[in-house]
Formats: C-alpha cells, structure tokens, sequence
C-alpha cells in the first residue's frame, strides 16, 4: 500500500512538472488517500502486536 502511495506521488510530481495540472492534482490525491489508509492499517496492527504482548 506504501508502494501504491509513493508511485501516485511520483506521478503527481512528474505532471506536476510538465504542467498537467488536473492529473497530478488527482494523483496526489490519491496518494494522500493511499498513504492515510496505509497509517491507519499500521498504527492498528501495532496496536493489535501490543495488546497481544509477544506469543508463540
């Protein structure tokens, strides 16, 4: 999911560049997205690698 995240960054960064304004608005939106769900996805499973303290 970070990979997805930082390549729409990417992208938003090279159109941004080139000037397509309207695509890398989209991918950086994308990109956000993609990087708030990938935080959210760790911080909850360190939380679960917490609560759960070390198993077999």
């Amino acid at each position: 999911m970070l990979r997805w995240a930082l390549i729409f960054l990417v992208v938003a960064l090279v159109a941004g560049l080139f000037g397509f304004v309207g695509i890398a608005g989209v991918a950086a939106q994308i990109a956000h997205i993609l990087f708030v769900i990938f935080l959210v996805l760790f911080l909850v499973s360190l939380v679960m690698h917490l609560v759960r303290g070390r198993g077999l």
